[in-house]
């Protein structure tokens, strides 16, 4: 045997988890693996918790608590975005430089549609009355006396909406016009 190694065998080697290893220990134990093993890091607590130190404990507290009371600040912190504004997309269907007398044709024009509709519609209702009234002279029901007795009922149904509104308006409402 040569004398460096009769040297290093009655020199003992520390015992410590990072000084084990080859040629770079520390940097070979706390490398960053591509799998994040965190065991190196477990052990190396495990063993300065378990040396025998009177303030382990209260520095273990105290580590903990720093973080955890940064973490409840900041997780009972309530802030809210404010919404995003909504984008307003304007739909013509009228060219934007028409002269007034454009608008008023197109409007006359509507309104002639629109009776026309209504006339249509009124129409059709006049027709199934009839069919009605004939099923109804067919089955030797007295039509008459049923289409009185429906129109009472509608008359009585539009003074009781009439009365409301007035209730509610304190009768400043005039409705004369609206049919």
């Amino acid at each position: 045997m040569d004398r460096s190694s009769s040297q290093a065998s009655a020199d003992p080697a520390p015992k410590s988890a990072l000084a084990a290893g080859g040629r770079r220990p520390y940097i070979d134990r706390m490398r960053i693996s591509p799998k994040y093993d965190v065991a190196g890091g477990v052990g190396d607590l495990w063993n300065e918790l378990k040396r025998p130190q009177p303030y382990r404990w209260p520095i273990l507290a105290a580590s903990c608590v720093v973080p955890g009371l940064m973490l409840y600040v900041f997780a009972s912190e309530r802030w809210y975005a404010e919404p995003a504004a909504p984008e307003i997309v304007y739909i013509t269907t009228f060219a934007p430089d028409r002269s007034e007398e454009e608008i008023i044709a197109s409007n006359l024009e509507n309104q002639e549609r629109k009776e026309a509709r209504q006339r249509l519609e009124e129409a059709r209702i006049e027709k199934r009355r009839e069919m009605y009234r004939a099923l109804g002279q067919a089955t030797g029901i007295d039509t008459d006396k049923m289409e009185a007795e429906i129109a009472e009922e509608r008359a009585r149904e539009e003074a009781e909406a009439q009365a409301r509104l007035e209730e509610a308006t304190g009768g400043s409402v005039d409705t004369s016009d609206t049919q």
